[in-house]
């Protein structure tokens, strides 16, 4: 289960003075700020079955690593997104449904693409920067992301920060977010990425 708090920020600068924020850097976990350059895609067939199932099929190259994640059952309230994920590293950026065989989802998603053959359908390039923050009970990681969304029907700016939950309460996420939203005037971004390109595409509305 993936948990994250997604918002829009309205220029670079404040993405800058997020990513110096004093207040963050004090719970900051040592050593594991980082700058990466990414490259996901998004897979479906021409029918768009997996759209239509609420699933999505993405290879992203982190440098010098790629992940091959299958993402279903998303919900969101305002800024805090929620669903379910795997992922797993793979050796090339062709899409191989078999990679996700061994879970039952693996299954359904072998079944519903029924042989068809996959295409991309969404790009993103994006510059994240990452930290992960310790709060004593839970244990957060923040980015901060600009780049760019594009579909064969156009494309879309990405200036946003996420907060991933990756163990720990609730709270401290929701806690985090408001001191962002407070500080810096940041937005709830009901939308993901990935739905922000259907839409694009004129797959959502």
């Amino acid at each position: 289960m993936e948990i994250e708090l997604k918002y829009a920020i309205n220029d670079n600068e404040t993405a800058m003075r997020i990513w110096e924020d004093e207040g963050l850097k004090k719970l900051e976990e040592p050593e594991t700020r980082e700058t990466v350059f990414m490259k996901a895609t998004y897979f479906d067939t021409e029918d768009y079955d997996l759209c239509g199932n609420d699933m999505a099929y993405r290879v992203r190259r982190e440098d010098d690593r790629l992940i091959a994640s299958l993402k279903w059952g998303g919900k969101n309230e305002g800024a805090l997104h929620t669903r379910e994920e795997i992922n797993i590293p793979v050796i090339d950026t062709h899409p191989n449904p078999v990679t996700f065989e061994e879970s039952d989802i693996g299954k359904d998603l072998i079944r519903i693409i029924g042989g068809k053959p996959l295409r991309p359908i969404i790009e993103m390039h994006i510059e994240r920067r990452r930290f992960r923050m310790d709060t004593q009970s839970s244990l957060l990681e923040v980015s901060v992301d600009s780049g760019e969304i594009v579909t064969e029907k156009g494309s879309s700016p990405i200036c946003e920060v996420e907060i991933e939950l990756f163990s720990g309460e609730q709270e401290d996420l929701l806690e985090t977010g408001q001191q962002l939203v407070d500080k810096y005037g940041v937005v709830s971004e009901k939308r993901s990425k990935f739905y922000r390109g259907l839409v694009l595409l004129g797959q959502r509305e």
